[in-house]
């Protein structure tokens, strides 16, 4: 392979130093001239004994320095990057089978050689002329140091364990970091069991019922969509029941046919044409794409490997969130459908954390309104995917304003890092477990103390008392001048005093 030393810039990235080398998967990139998207972090070779990180780049010592062959690069990669399927199935697309065979029969028994092996046969279904193993212990496909882990299943024949969380056609990987390390250490769930176990069962389940329609409003409001009530309704019943019913092919189609209203415009089920996410230029009409959906002719592939790494996260013991992370985000990606894949992407988040119990039965854990609160980071995490991998899809504009690619592409929408959507997936979890749920059970009860107080005082109807509690919210405890003059004129002022003061009481004061 060509050498990676004094190299200055790769793509947009410059070397944070003179006379470095390019290790691991940037080198193999660079030599092969490989068009994938660039791994999360590149790694280059000082010549001073001093490792450090500097914005994109990985910096390593000398006496890391990998043996400038693909044998050496491919080690440094894995030992110390970890797994990147795409560009992996790029690389063994590019080099001969035969170079592969000449690393494994250099170190038949090697555990590095023994992963190349085993991800070069997985990947391209091409088996190489060396014999199976017959002995030797079993070392993991994945460093569970480095990514998360799925189920593990034996390959026999290198003595790998398959421990990738995907399938072939769909298997996005996800980082080991401090900060998921640290949510996951948290236990987020146990919170949300104390938090549920101390509140009455009415009051729980009117926090859940005003929590799900939270979440499908807000859901909708991400689209830019104020839908009816009845149609905010359909969507949170449907939400209500996520996780209930597997993840199928009807499955998906019939939950479209729950999010669109009004079908007359939209051709339902899977696209058969591309699709984007972006706008129209003003003047020739063309598509200015912020995303490129994955190629309708390769929709079908994808949506089968989605599906089928659906059924080996259900029954691995991978996080609840980073599971969910992987398959919504994977979703949405992909954009199977040319309308709805939104909410369907946000309804699978739900579906994911119930399925494996991460919710209470009953709960809905808001996180459409806590991604809606937080929207430019939510469009930062999407475009995070996008934006690199633009520059890699071969695009023409169609005659009816869409966009018609070119290339193969399938790569890109199949093997990705999901380690962004998972931290970001993350916080919006916590805050809905940490803030928005103890929000919501708080407010009732001291809705009710409240309303107590003014049942005890007053006989009002219940539309009148819930309309002077609606006022007193308005201005923080205190009735507007309007509302004294004119919904409830008859309160004489020691009336308005004391009501005042225990909402100040019950909602100023109160600590729950």
């Amino acid at each position: 392979m060509r050498t990676a030393d004094n190299i200055n810039v790769i793509r947009r990235y410059s070397l944070p130093e003179e006379d470095m080398s390019l290790a691991g998967y940037v080198a193999l990139i660079d030599s092969v001239n490989l068009k994938v998207p660039l791994p999360h972090s590149l790694c280059a070779i000082s010549i001073k004994h001093h490792r450090y990180r500097e914005g994109k780049w990985d910096v390593f010592t000398p006496r890391h320095k990998p043996e400038s062959s693909l044998a050496g690069h491919l080690t440094f990669a894995l030992k110390y990057e970890g797994v990147d399927l795409a560009i992996l199935n790029a690389l063994f697309s590019e080099i001969e089978k035969s170079e592969i065979e000449s690393i494994v029969r250099n170190e038949p028994t090697g555990r590095y050689a023994r992963r190349i092996w085993f991800f070069y046969e997985w990947l391209t279904k091409e088996k190489l002329n060396i014999p199976d193993l017959k002995r030797g212990n079993y070392v993991d496909a994945l460093d569970a140091s480095l990514q998360y882990p799925g189920q593990s299943e034996r390959s026999q024949r290198q003595r790998v364990n398959n421990n990738l969380p995907g399938t072939i056609n769909f298997c996005p990987l996800i980082r080991r970091t401090d900060t998921l390390e640290k949510f996951i250490s948290d236990e987020l769930d146990k919170k949300v069991e104390e938090v549920v176990g101390k509140v009455h069962s009415d009051v729980l389940a009117r926090a859940a019922a005003f929590l799900l329609l939270k979440d499908s409003k807000a859901s909708y409001a991400i689209e830019g969509e104020q839908p009816s009530h009845s149609r905010a309704e359909r969507w949170a019943h449907a939400l209500g029941h996520a996780g209930e019913h597997e993840l199928t092919m009807k499955e998906l189609l019939r939950l479209q046919k729950i999010v669109i209203a009004d079908s007359r415009f939209v051709n339902m089920g899977w696209r058969k044409q591309g699709g984007f996410v972006g706008v129209h230029d003003r003047i020739s009409g063309n598509p200015l794409p912020d995303h490129i959906s994955a190629k309708w002719e390769d929709v079908a592939v994808l949506t089968e490997g989605f599906l089928a790494t659906t059924k080996r996260l259900s029954h691995s013991d991978l996080d609840a969130v980073l599971s969910a992370a992987i398959l919504s985000f994977g979703f949405v990606f992909i954009h199977p459908f040319e309308d709805g894949n939104g909410r369907i992407h946000r309804y699978i988040i739900h579906h994911v954390l119930a399925e494996k119990g991460f919710t209470p039965s009953g709960i809905i854990f808001p996180v459409s309104a806590v991604m809606f609160e937080r929207i430019e980071a939510y469009k930062s995490v999407l475009e995070s995917f996008s934006k690199q991998r633009l520059d890699l899809i071969d695009w023409k504009p169609t005659g009816r304003g869409n966009v018609e690619v070119q290339n193969e592409t399938i790569d890109l929408y199949r093997f990705f890092d999901a380690t962004e959507q998972a931290e970001f997936l993350y916080e919006c979890v916590r805050e809905t477990i940490e803030k928005t749920l103890p929000e919501e059970v708080t407010y009732l009860k001291q809705h009710d103390e409240m309303r107590s107080f003014i049942k005890d005082r007053f006989d009002m109807p219940e539309n009148i008392v819930e309309n002077l509690i609606g006022f007193l919210r308005q201005e923080n405890g205190r009735l507007s001048k309007r509302a004294r003059r004119k919904e409830f004129s008859e309160l004489t002022d020691k009336e308005i005093s004391d009501l005042d003061e225990c909402y100040d009481r019950i909602f100023n004061e109160t600590d729950y």
